[in-house]
């Protein structure tokens, strides 16, 4: 599978028409990202779904919550995300005296706009006492009306200790992605109150999707994210023995970073079940083995948003500031703070 590489960025977010950008130039613009930013002594972070020549530019590459925390350990006063608004909005909360710019203001997230913070208000208001747990793609309002935070690869942790510190009948309100939600109650073996919401690109990734690529490449390894529509089935699949659990692995992007590192020799191909922008840090990371997209449709268009032009533009013009209000800040912080202690 090839990647996409090249975007045409609009005239969204009041700019102007971009000319298409050719291979030929991305070198030189990637020279021009770069100094540019060692001009405004600015760290370039950017999300592992990102195209490749933004990653290939960027200080740091990683999850959401891993790029914010890399944001808070710098020493640079100005951070240039490149992902999708609310992990802009992260890094603000936990970086509150930091210049925070993201590339195109109208990178969103479909996982993070299915809740708002009022729709969780009413949420708590009909379960009083339930202790909410919200994966860390939310927005900085739905954080401060949260408990614990929690990424892909630590959920079940934070829900067992929760449950441990609590009462192993504590109500928990999980939100806003029912398929990680569906594989927490999965692992913990009991049921959660589960937000119905979801990432559409991993929703998109189906059973059939998986059938299809396993039947063409027998015995590959299977790497799948938890948000993924199909993990649910594939735990069933593995808990009946129709598909070898030796080869299935239940992983966050990070988690499928460490397999690479540690499977470099391997033989065969590697099926991924996640948004193909991944595979390009994969490969980066074992270039010998041959990563296979789960469905080769799952690319996300609002990480996509983040170009060359546009990450050059943020750089030279200081655009566009991410700020989250001090109020919210200070309540967003505290179930990160939770879960990173946890974790």
């Amino acid at each position: 599978m090839s990647l996409p590489m090249v975007q045409t960025p609009s005239a969204k977010s009041g700019s102007a028409t971009i000319a298409p950008l050719m291979l030929e130039n991305i070198p030189a613009l990637q020279d021009e990202v770069r100094a540019l930013a060692a001009e405004r002594g600015a760290v370039i972070l950017a999300h592992n779904y990102q195209l490749p020549e933004i990653q290939d530019v960027a200080d740091y590459v990683g999850d959401s919550l891993g790029l914010s925390q890399q944001a808070a350990a710098t020493d640079a006063e100005t951070i240039v995300f490149c992902g999708v608004h609310f992990m802009a909005e992260t890094a603000s909360v936990l970086s509150p005296e930091k210049t925070i710019l993201i590339p195109d203001a109208d990178a969103g997230c479909s996982l993070a706009d299915s809740i708002t913070a009022e729709q969780l208000r009413g949420w708590k208001a009909k379960h009083p006492g339930a202790i909410v747990v919200m994966y860390v793609n939310t927005t900085a309002e739905v954080k401060a009306e949260t408990d614990y935070c929690v990424t892909s690869s630590n959920a079940v942790a934070v829900v067992e200790h929760i449950l441990r510190e609590h009462g192993p009948d504590t109500e928990i309100l999980f939100g806003p992605d029912m398929f990680l939600g569906a594989y927490v109650e999965k692992r913990i073996g009991r049921a959660l109150h589960v937000w119905d919401g979801e990432c559409h690109v991993h929703a998109g990734i189906r059973p059939g999707d998986i059938s299809a690529v396993r039947d063409a490449h027998p015995g590959a390894d299977f790497l799948i994210h938890p948000e993924c529509g199909c993990s649910t089935s594939v735990m069933e699949y593995v808990a009946a023995g129709d598909v070898d659990a030796g080869g299935v692995h239940m992983l966050s992007t990070g988690g499928m970073l460490t397999y690479a590192r540690e499977h470099g020799e391997q033989d065969g191909p590697v099926i991924v079940a996640t948004e193909t922008g991944m595979l390009h840090p994969l490969r980066e990371a074992a270039p010998d083995v041959d990563f296979i997209a789960a469905n080769e449709r799952a690319s996300c268009r609002y990480m996509k948003m983040i170009t060359l032009p546009r990450l050059r533009d943020s750089l030279r013009d200081g655009r566009t500031e991410v700020r989250v209000p001090v109020a919210i800040a200070e309540r967003a912080r505290v179930p990160i703070e939770r879960m990173v202690a946890i974790s």
